[in-house]
C-alpha cells in the first residue's frame, strides 16, 4: 500500500494563466540548440564545426572530464551555428532540422551495462542527474536509490496526466529499465488520486527483491513536488551518499528506447502565464526554439521584435518556473530539462510611494500590504462582486525594491519543508564555512529548494544564487 506524505510548510503561490487542456503539435520547428549552460559543472568539448551534416544522435559535443557523455542532436540536420560567449566559452550549438527529419534507432539492450551504453551513446544519459550539486551522472556510480516526481507544484505547473496520455506504457517501460540501472529502489510520487499513479501501480512488477518500485502520495502545498523535498521526506541524503533523479517525461523517452530501440527526445511542453492569448500545451523536440510559439501568445502583436535590442521590454520569458527557470531570449530555445515556459509581465516601473500605499492587488506573504486580508473576507456574503483571488492579484517581475541588507524574519521556516534550518545554513554559505554547511544539511539541497525562501525574502536577496556558488564549492573540493 503506498505510504501518504503531508507537506505542511510551503506555498501556493495564486497567479492566473494556468495551460488549458489543449494540444498544439508544434514540431515542425526548424531551429533546435543543446546549450552546456543547461548542465551544471559541465566543461564540453566540441565535436562539430559550423555547416557539419549531423543526424538524431549524432554528438555535438561532450563532456571533457568524461567523454563517454555525449550531448547529442535531436534532429537531422545541419549545424547552423555555434554560438560563444566571453573568453570563447561555448553557450549554444544551433542544429536547423531537415525536412525528412527522423528519430533516430537503436538495437534493444537486454542487459544493465548495454542500457547504460545505449543511454550514453544516444545522448539520454546527461537527462540523469544526481544530489548533491545537480550535475550529470558519473557512469560508474551506484545510487542508493532513483527519484521520479510524478507531479509539479510549481506556479502555472502543467498537468502531468494529461501531458502523459498516449503515454502511460512507455513511462512504466522506463520505471522499469531505471530499476535494472540502478539495481536498487526507485521511488515514484504522485499526488493522491493521480490517474498516472494508478496505471503505474497495476505495472509494476511484485516479485524481484532487488529491483524494487515503492510508490508514495505527497499532499500539501508547493515545494511538494519538487524532488528535494521528496527525497527529504523518503530518504534523505547524508555526505557520501549519491541519488539519481530523472524527469517524467525523460522516463517516457527512456521506455520508448528500451521497448523499441527508437530515440525520440520529444515532450509536450505548457506555455502559461497571466498575460497571454490563449495558455495551453505543445507537443515539440527537445530543445526546440520557441520564437513562434511566444510570439503567438503576447497580447503585443509586434513582439517579439527579434532584430531589436529591447525585445522583452514588455514581457518576460522564462524557460522553466517562475521561481527557478531560467530568462531566455524572444529567440530562445528551452532549456534542457524544462517542460514549462512562463510567461510575465514585465515590471518595469516605479511605485509611487512604494511600501506606503496600501497596495490593493498586490500580493504579500507577510501581509506588507492591505491584500494580505482578502484571503480573510468573504466578499461574495458582502455583495461585493469580486473575481477569484487568483484573478484579481496582479502579479509581473517587479520586485518592489531593490537588494538590502538581509534580515532574517522568521518567515523562511514557514515555506521550508526540509528538517533544516534554512536562516542558518543561509549564512553558512554567506560567510563559506564548509564544516558548517555539511552540518546543517547543504546535501541535501540544491537552489530550487530555496525559491519560496527567495520569494518572501523582503531583503530581495539572490539566495538561489548563494546556494549555488555554495554547491560548487563543495564540489570542487570534493573533485580535488
Amino acid at each position: 500500500m503506498p505510504k501518504t506524505i503531508t507537506i505542511r510548510k510551503g506555498l501556493d503561490i495564486p497567479i492566473d494563466g494556468t495551460a488549458e487542456l489543449r494540444l498544439t503539435d508544434a514540431r515542425n520547428i526548424t531551429d533546435y540548440a543543446v546549450k552546456p549552460n543547461d548542465f551544471v559543472g559541465l566543461t564540453p568539448r566540441l565535436l562539430v564545426e559550423e555547416g557539419d551534416v549531423v543526424n538524431a544522435g549524432d554528438a555535438l559535443f561532450c563532456d571533457k572530464n568524461d567523454e563517454r557523455i555525449r550531448f547529442t542532436s535531436p534532429v537531422n540536420g545541419r549545424v547552423k551555428a555555434i554560438v560563444r560567449g566571453e573568453k570563447r566559452k561555448l553557450l549554444e550549438v544551433v542544429v536547423e532540422a531537415d525536412e525528412t527529419s527522423a528519430p533516430a534507432c537503436y538495437e534493444i539492450p537486454n542487459t544493465a551495462e548495454g542500457l547504460k551504453a545505449l543511454m550514453l551513446q544516444c545522448g539520454l544519459w546527461p537527462m540523469l542527474r544526481q544530489r548533491p550539486f545537480g550535475t550529470v551522472v558519473c557512469p560508474d556510480d551506484k545510487p542508493k536509490a532513483i527519484f521520479v516526481s510524478g507531479f509539479s507544484s510549481v506556479p502555472l505547473a502543467p498537468d502531468y496526466d494529461f501531458v502523459m496520455q498516449g503515454r502511460e506504457t512507455f513511462f512504466a517501460k522506463g520505471i522499469e529499465a531505471l530499476t535494472i540501472l540502478a539495481e536498487g529502489v526507485v521511488h515514484v510520487c504522485f499526488r493522491p488520486g493521480q490517474k498516472l499513479a494508478a496505471y503505474l501501480d497495476c505495472f509494476v512488477p511484485r516479485d524481484d527483491a532487488k529491483r524494487r518500485v515503492e510508490i508514495h502520495y505527497v499532499k500539501g502545498p508547493h515545494p511538494a513536488g519538487n524532488i528535494g523535498t521528496q527525497i527529504a521526506k523518503i530518504d534523505p541524503i547524508n555526505k557520501g551518499e549519491v541519488v539519481w533523479t530523472m524527469n517524467l517525461q525523460d522516463v517516457a523517452v527512456l521506455g520508448e528506447l528500451v521497448a523499441t530501440g527508437v530515440y525520440r527526445p520529444e515532450k509536450m511542453i505548457a506555455v502559461a502565464g497571466p498575460n497571454i492569448k490563449n495558455p495551453h500545451y505543445y507537443r515539440i523536440k527537445a530543445g526546440a526554439c520557441l520564437a513562434e510559439i511566444t510570439k503567438g501568445q503576447l497580447l503585443n502583436n509586434t513582439y517579439p521584435n527579434l532584430d531589436a535590442d529591447n525585445a522583452a521590454k514588455e514581457n518576460r520569458i522564462i524557460s522553466g518556473d517562475i521561481l527557478s527557470g531560467t530568462q531566455i531570449a524572444a529567440d530562445g530555445f528551452l532549456c534542457a530539462y524544462d517542460d514549462l515556459v512562463s510567461i510575465l509581465p514585465e515590471g518595469d516601473y516605479y511605485d509611487f510611494m512604494g511600501w506606503l500605499m496600501p497596495g490593493l492587488r498586490k500580493y504579500s506573504f507577510s501581509r506588507t500590504f492591505l491584500s494580505g486580508l482578502m484571503p480573510k473576507l468573504d466578499f461574495n456574503s458582502m455583495g461585493v462582486d469580486m473575481p477569484p483571488l487568483d484573478k484579481f492579484w496582479q502579479f509581473d517581475t517587479n520586485t518592489h525594491g531593490d537588494e538590502r541588507p538581509l534580515v532574517f524574519t522568521g518567515n523562511f521556516e514557514r515555506v521550508f519543508p526540509f528538517d533544516i534550518y534554512p536562516t542558518q545554513l543561509i549564512k553558512a554559505c554567506v560567510i563559506g564555512d564548509i564544516e558548517l554547511m555539511e552540518n546543517l544539511g547543504i546535501y541535501e539541497v540544491e537552489p530550487e529548494d530555496f525559491a519560496l525562501c527567495e520569494f518572501i525574502d523582503t531583503s530581495k536577496t539572490n539566495i538561489q544564487a548563494i546556494i549555488r556558488e555554495a554547491l560548487e564549492t563543495l564540489r570542487k573540493e570534493a573533485e580535488g
